[in-house]
């Protein structure tokens, strides 16, 4: 009776959270829908919406304002995107991620006693890829002159009012912010005084970075003038940031705080437009970006959980909790060793990585009745015809290649000293998201980052640099394909989603937070595809994390990024029966009140021509539709 009253409990917990309301209303539009992370940065998206943009135009209005308001990025970021052109019918990749500049070797870091390059500095800056990202957008995709766009964040740069996030942000980072005398110009507006950074709500201006967008549209503008072409225009503001005087001005500040950025690297750096990747889960075509991000290791879970029947699971039930948990653990598995930039290796085994066959291998693994802390990285290679190159240097980590038995952990993979609230802080690090879509059918999903707070400011360009070399590794043994290089890519966890149905757009999702990123993207997806769930719904349902895999930021000791077996987060909701089940198959709970994640959303609704748009309440993240 006991046990039949516990699976009766689990059932109505069950039901009770995939219908339950939304705490944040569901947008309608019909005309355009526009999600971000700030209220102010959604405005200036509808601003652009209602001068006749299209859905690229107000995306990058509101990447320029996010960027602008230090909302876990700045302008010396980076940017990735897809975008769904209604002309073509087709995704199209946006890489805007910078390179590691020149001198960024293995032996340079090693020899400064890191294990990674560092967190924060101007030695964790790649070149800057958000502008470039932005004009190129624009320029191929978008409507308006960059005047046009770059309007609401110039007005932002002139003054704006502050958010207490970013205003508290920098009070709390302020000891950090004065070892760089560009940024404690611009942040510590109250040096000397008790609070050192600005106000909640006071008016913050930023005249070195308004100087700047003012230097590219002056450089736009002159072009036109001369009978420039609009993409030519487009063109001169481009170059006048990675080859001008805010080039030299750049370089010249980051150099002088002991950064490596040299003027050809600007020069010789350049978005790439390319393929996405993309599997079908049930009729659902799903895409995501190159293996330089960790996009496809949610296109491999999928393909993995494609083998259960997850309704019938439940949602949330411990099965359910189990069997997604093991499939994301596999796939990081295989994301921690195999991914990196595609353009420094032709080797990469992604066709095997994502193939149906492989998944079912590797589906085949998971144990129902525990968590397995021994998964490693599988063997895709015999799934493209080839041999593995790697399997030598997998033997070394302690893998055992023969799936049908592994009789050790590997030795890298078991054991973790970091204090929990630093290693979540690493683990769920933020930048922002990007949702626009429009009724002429174009469709933009964009998770930009990069120059986070506390920011190192590059000279008089008011640009916080990236931090983004700290997702190299330096050791092989731990991902032969993103070992730092100069002029590569890191494997980042900036990750989209664009979802297409009959051929149609069906979802578009991002959520900021490093590692969970496709964590939580995964299971906003599955519980509108599976569950029925509404695009709000699915934005605010709780979701779970796992820690059992290789964190991507932060920390610059192999020890500080060491996988943590069986640790998963879970609601604060979650009932008690489930977490004595979970525990009984080897987990290590943890809880906290939302674990939905930020996730920004938009459904298209092909039936009424309409637009949904979800926007979590998870934290600032907002939206404005039509």
């Amino acid at each position: 009776m006991k046990h039949l009253s516990a699976l009766l409990l689990l059932v109505l917990f069950s039901i009770s959270l995939s219908a339950q309301q939304t705490q944040k209303p569901m947008l309608y539009g019909s005309s355009w829908m526009a999600v971000t992370g700030k209220p102010m940065a959604a405005t200036a998206g509808s601003m652009i919406f209602q001068q006749g943009g299209n859905a690229v135009d107000a995306a990058c209005a509101m990447l320029a304002a996010t960027c602008t308001m230090w909302d876990t990025l700045s302008w010396g970021g980076e940017t990735q995107a897809l975008i769904y052109d209604p002309k073509t019918h087709k995704v199209i990749a946006i890489n805007a991620m910078g390179v590691a500049p020149t001198g960024a070797t293995v032996n340079y870091f090693k020899s400064k006693g890191y294990n990674f390059p560092p967190e924060y500095g101007p030695l964790a800056a790649t070149t800057p890829g958000t502008p470039g990202g932005l004009i190129f957008m624009l320029m191929n995709y978008g409507t308006m002159s960059l005047k046009q766009v770059l309007a609401p964040a110039m007005h932002m740069a002139a003054g704006y009012a502050i958010e207490a996030q970013a205003a508290n942000t920098i009070e709390r980072d302020k000891d950090m912010l004065k070892q760089w005398p560009y940024s404690k110009k611009v942040f510590l507006t109250h040096a000397g005084e008790k609070r050192e950074a600005p106000e909640p709500g006071e008016i913050f201006i930023q005249q070195d970075l308004l100087q700047t967008l003012t230097k590219m549209i002056a450089a736009e503008t002159d072009a036109l003038k001369k009978g420039k072409s609009r993409k030519e225009a487009l063109m001169a503001a481009y170059d006048r940031f990675y080859k001008g005087d805010i080039a030299r001005e750049f370089v010249r500040g980051c150099q002088e705080q002991g950064g490596l950025i040299t003027l050809q690297d600007l020069a010789n750096w350049k978005p790439v437009q390319e393929e996405p990747l993309m599997v079908n889960y049930k009729g659902i075509d799903v895409y995501k970006l190159q293996q330089w991000t960790q996009g496809p290791m949610l296109l491999q879970a999928l393909n993995i959980l494609e083998n259960f029947d997850l309704k019938s699971m439940g949602y949330n039930s411990p099965k359910y909790i189990h069997t997604v948990y093991q499939a994301m653990n596999l796939s990081f598995a295989d994301r921690d060793f195999y991914y990196g930039d595609p353009q420094y290796s032709k080797d990469q085994p992604m066709k095997g990585l994502l193939s149906k066959a492989y998944a079912k291998q590797r589906a085949a693994l998971i144990n129902f009745d525990k968590n397995d802390a021994r998964i490693g990285p599988g063997d895709p290679y015999p799934f493209e015809g080839k041999a593995n190159p790697y399997i030598n240097l997998l033997k070394s980590r302690g893998f055992e290649m023969d799936t049908t038995r592994r009789n050790f952990a590997p030795k890298h993979d078991l054991g973790n000293n970091t204090p929990k609230d630093l290693y979540q802080d690493r683990l769920w690090r933020g930048t922002t998201s990007i949702e626009a879509a429009d009724k002429e059918g174009w469709v933009v999903s964009v998770t930009p980052s990069g120059g986070w707070l506390p920011a190192c400011i590059a000279g008089n360009t008011g640009v916080g640099m990236s931090q983004r070399m700290q997702s190299f590794v330096l050791d092989s043994t731990l991902n032969p394909f993103n070992v730092v290089t100069p002029g590569k890519r890191p494997r980042v966890t900036l990750s989209p989603s664009l979802f297409l149905k009959d051929g149609k757009p069906f979802l578009s999702a991002a959520v900021q937070g490093g590692d969970t990123q496709d964590q939580n993207l995964l299971q906003f997806f599955l519980d509108v595809a599976e569950f029925g769930m509404t695009v709000q719904r699915a934005t605010e349902a709780p979701n779970f994390n796992t820690n059992q895999l290789w964190l991507s930021l932060g920390g610059t000791k192999t020890t500080d990024r060491e996988p943590k077996p069986g640790q998963i987060l879970l609601n604060s909701n979650t009932p008690a029966v489930i977490r004595d089940e979970l525990k009984k198959m080897g987990y290590t709970l943890s809880f906290t009140e939302r674990t939905s994640g930020p996730i920004n959303a938009v459904y298209f609704d092909w039936k009424h021509g309409s637009l949904w748009g979800g926007s979590s309440n998870h934290g600032e993240d907002y939206g404005i539709g039509w």
